[in-house]
């Protein structure tokens, strides 16, 4: 059996397993055969309409983040790059909370409302990261575009203070969603994600090609024929709108778009023609294990699972950034 056949095996089984487990573990356990046998009602109630959901989508949710975090360090050659420390994340929580906060639904978006503006955030966020690290640098330095990304995270976190000050009724709903949780948010939320979840991730797919062209340099790149310009903005775009639809319905989940890519890389290489789609089924995997850690280890209350994944991203990223410090000296 091939490496890359090994690859798409394991990250498939343990996805499969991670459901199993996601599913079956909780303050009420559920046997696997539910799923096919509802002889127990107050079992199979749990399953279909609580749990099930909420690990498809946090499975959703951990894809998301994770093969937009691969097509951005790839896009800006930067390990280190991601939805979260790019201040992406940042942008989609404004835009989904300013909805939240003016109680915005247009007419002809209804429901979508809210992962719409989120992803006018996230690529709004996104593209004035990259403005201003190009003002500032015009070489794009890994430092310049991180530290471009934490000082408008930092501004963003802000706005998100003033608009939680200023707010009454709706401070639990928004600090909790700000926290990060897929916790009793239904089948709805998943039919609202799963559609730009789909155009996100075959925008990005479309450019896995360009993505390998571009390791090389953007120079590079162009004298194999690709039209840099654009497949740039398309990969910002794809990013954009899975990272917002995501955060929309999940509030903000840090560093899965961090830790997956980069060990993905790690073990089984860096052609994007693999490193997308493995990145997409170990983001679900590593969410739906985070989500599970989260309402069992206090339970039988939770923890948000943002915090969860901070715990295992933060040292990863400090890993990460010394690594290349060390590299940079050498």
């Amino acid at each position: 059996m091939s490496k890359t056949a090994i690859a798409y095996t394991v990250s498939i089984a343990t996805l499969l397993v991670a459901i199993w487990l996601g599913v079956s573990i909780g303050t009420v356990k559920i046997p696997i055969e539910t799923l096919w046998n509802d002889a127990d009602a107050t079992a199979s109630n749990i399953l279909w309409k609580i749990r099930m959901p909420r690990v498809l989508l946090a499975g959703i949710v951990g894809a998301s983040l994770a093969i937009s975090g691969a097509a951005f360090q790839g896009l800006l050659k930067n390990p280190l790059a991601d939805p979260y420390t790019l201040g992406v994340s940042s942008g989609a929580s404004v835009g989904a909370v300013i909805t939240l906060f003016f109680g915005i639904s247009l007419p002809f978006l209804g429901a979508f409302t809210l992962p719409v503006f989120s992803m006018v955030g996230a690529a709004a966020t996104m593209f004035l990261v990259i403005g201003f690290a190009r003002l500032v640098d015009r070489s794009m330095k890994m430092e310049t575009i991180i530290l471009t990304g934490i000082i408008f995270g930092s501004f963003l976190g802000s706005v998100l203070s003033l608009m939680i000050a200023l707010t009454q009724e709706e401070l639990r709903q928004i600090i909790g969603w700000l926290l990060g949780s897929v916790s009793m948010r239904g089948w709805k939320y998943i039919t609202m994600v799963l559609p730009f979840f789909i155009i996100g991730s075959f925008i990005l797919w479309l450019n896995r090609r360009e993505l390998n062209a571009m390791l090389f340099g953007e120079e590079r790149a162009h004298h194999l024929g690709v039209n840099v310009k654009r497949r740039k903005m398309m990969i910002l775009i794809g990013g954009s709108v899975l990272t917002g639809s995501a955060v929309a319905v999940s509030g903000t989940i840090g560093f899965v778009g961090l830790v997956v890519p980069h060990m993905t890389r790690l073990m089984w290489g860096s052609d994007h023609r693999h490193v997308l789609p493995l990145s997409l089924f170990n983001g679900a995997s590593l969410l739906i294990i985070c989500d599970l850690v989260a309402r069992t280890i206090i339970s039988p209350a939770e923890l948000p699972v943002g915090v969860i994944t901070a715990f295992i991203g933060a040292p990863v990223f400090a890993y990460i950034f010394y690594k290349q410090r060390r590299k940079g000296a050498m």
